[in-house]
């Protein structure tokens, strides 16, 4: 089966900053979207997942080494 890709108008990509070069899919309840320009490619889970595997969890803070 044919994935059918669709591009999301107006879109700049955070990597190359190029505009409408962004195709979204879902592979596996997981939204992929991806720059057809430098190949960048950002995933996310499926909301209800994301909601259950983070729930409890807290940031306390983040780590920057120097």
């Amino acid at each position: 089966m044919a994935v059918r890709k669709r591009f999301i108008a107006g879109a700049v990509c955070p990597q190359c900053q190029a505009q409408d070069s962004l195709a979204m899919w879902r592979e596996n309840n997981v939204d992929i979207v991806a720059c057809v320009k430098c190949g960048h490619q950002m995933r996310e889970a499926d909301k209800q997942a994301r909601e259950q595997l983070r729930e409890h969890e807290q940031v306390i803070g983040i780590f920057h080494p120097d």
